[in-house]
């Protein structure tokens, strides 16, 4: 049978209750410890420095006139400050690496009553770690001491959650609940995104490391963001505000001054100091959506802020700081982005570390008729108007919906202009079967529409992110590229004039960087 060593501080304060016989009327946990009916003490192991000698010679006078099988030993340590982390946890350290543990034949537990909280607290690391072989052992003193004498009580705790059912609940349940504060407007049935989602709560909770949400416009990337700011708010890892820039709408200087600010006169209208997002994200989340639309020079600076915390402000020579956590979104192909000379590989590998994919809506058919239900609720909390669809109506509506024929090109959002359409044209509240009949028909003509433009169907909604300046070009390469034979055919025909004023031409490499300012490649319009 293995013997049972207990190793603990002698405490300074609750061991000591004076010299006379009234120290048997205290409780004092090393001597309780050992008049523990059901617990045998073998042998203690008592830590103590050099002024409480004489406090550890009465102790184990006083453990063996109750315990006269329990052998007491001293261990003495000198701490200089028992409040210090640093060096208690040192010292207990060195001693669990020099004690001669015999786990074969000794059962080991640690008293963490006695000692200062960082005694304690370090006791805790060391056997969770394992430096120590134990499990660790509280004592409380006795509720009503007239009936229980003054030997108290004692609990053991070996660190193995597994072991303690309604701890191990909770935190199952504090998770769940993380779970589905993040889905929280996430209506979801899709089992991918739901481990998706998952993994994103473990992540959010655990590291400070950048995100980037990748996916196309609509399928809710801003919404999860900021989800996931609420939630490391709720838990106290960010005190700042939540900042979110769309960097397609950036351009030029303003990019620069939106993003790091700038001084009075850096430039051409700027008459007065600006902070920049970055500086009003400190301490907070920096959600930067379209991130691939930022120019290069931006990457850079960006870059620096995220590894260093500090960045120069436009037209400054002094650097500015900001300790923020950045999510990035992007319905971009950043590796191929990369691969083109568009995005700088380092800044991609410095967001690439969580990478998640949020599915559009036509990749998740069953998810079409929660959010149905949750569109009608959305619109109900807005308008104030409770709005229902006949079981005829809702039925036509969600056969067409989840079918091939449902393009779902603006994903979330399309959905919901959807229904609040419907809603808005709903009599008495009831959405009718005339009334999802027309509202199929606008559908069908908006992407009908697309489908009449290969080039506004390849690119979705990008396209008309694009000035119409841009759109009308662009509309016109693609048509050029249908017709050539080449990449080289193409460019020739684009840049019939402006070649011949070139000693070596390279028409294809002058396509091929301009198409791929939209992500696109001769191959796609060529097959549209």
């Amino acid at each position: 049978m293995k013997k049972t060593v207990v190793i603990g501080f002698v405490g300074t304060v609750l061991d000591y209750a004076g010299k006379g016989g009234q120290r048997w009327d205290k409780w004092r946990p090393s001597v309780g410890l050992c008049q523990q009916d059901d617990l045998l003490v073998d042998r203690l192991e008592l830590l103590h420095d050099s002024r409480s000698r004489g406090l550890f010679e009465r102790l184990r006078q006083d453990i063996a006139a109750v315990s006269p099988g329990t052998e007491v030993r001293s261990v003495e340590i000198n701490l200089r400050n028992p409040w210090d982390f640093e060096e208690v946890y040192g010292a207990l350290h060195d001693f669990a690496r020099g004690y001669a543990f015999d786990a074969d034949h000794e059962d080991y537990l640690i008293h963490i009553t006695t000692g200062t909280h960082v005694a304690q607290i370090c006791w805790f690391l060391l056997a969770e770690a394992r430096y120590l072989p134990a499990r660790l052992v509280q004592t409380s003193p006795p509720v009503q001491r007239r009936e229980e004498g003054v030997a108290g009580s004692y609990a053991l705790i070996d660190l193995d959650l597994s072991r303690y059912d309604k701890i191990a609940t909770r935190f199952a349940r504090e998770q769940a609940e993380t779970v589905s504060f993040l889905k929280s407007g996430i209506a979801t049935r899709n089992a991918r995104f739901n481990r998706m989602i998952e993994q994103i709560e473990r992540v959010a909770v655990r590291s400070k490391a950048p995100m980037l949400l990748c996916g196309p416009t609509g399928a809710g990337k801003s919404f999860l963001a900021r989800r996931i700011y609420e939630l490391k708010k709720a838990r106290h890892q960010l005190n700042g505000r939540f900042v979110e820039v769309n960097c397609a709408t950036l351009r030029g200087d303003n990019a620069m001054s939106a993003l790091f600010g700038h001084v009075r006169g850096a430039f051409t209208g700027a008459q007065a100091e600006r902070a920049g997002l970055l500086r009003s994200a400190d301490g907070g989340l920096l959600f930067l959506d379209e991130i691939g639309e930022l120019g290069l020079d931006e990457q850079a600076m960006l870059l620096k802020a995220i590894e260093e915390k500090r960045f120069f402000p436009f037209g400054s020579d002094r650097e500015a700081d900001s300790d923020f956590q950045l999510i990035a979104g992007t319905m971009r192909d950043l590796g191929q982005w990369v691969a083109s000379g568009r995005f700088r590989e380092d800044l991609y590998a410095r967001i690439n570390l969580w990478t998640y994919t949020l599915p559009g809506l036509a990749e998740r058919a069953e998810d079409l008729e929660p959010n149905l239900e949750f569109e009608l609720a959305r619109y109900a909390r807005e308008y104030g108007e409770q709005v229902r669809f006949n079981a005829e109506a809702r039925h036509a509506y969600l056969k067409f919906a989840m079918s091939p024929d449902a393009a779902w090109s603006g994903n979330f959002r399309e959905l919901s202009a959807s229904v609040t359409r419907m809603a808005t044209l709903a009599e008495a509240g009831r959405i009718t079967e005339a009334v999802v009949d027309e509202e199929l028909a606008r559908l069908r003509q908006g992407w009908r529409t697309q489908r009449d433009s290969p080039l506004r169907a390849l690119m979705g909604e990008r396209f008309e992110q694009l000035d119409l300046f841009d759109q009308l070009q662009l509309e016109s390469v693609a048509a050029v590229c249908r017709q050539a034979a080449s990449l080289s055919d193409a460019g020739r025909r684009l840049f019939g004039v402006s070649r011949q004023d070139k000693a070596r031409p390279n028409d294809a490499d002058r396509l091929r960087k301009y198409l791929a300012r939209y992500d696109l490649s001769w191959q796609q319009l060529h097959s549209s």
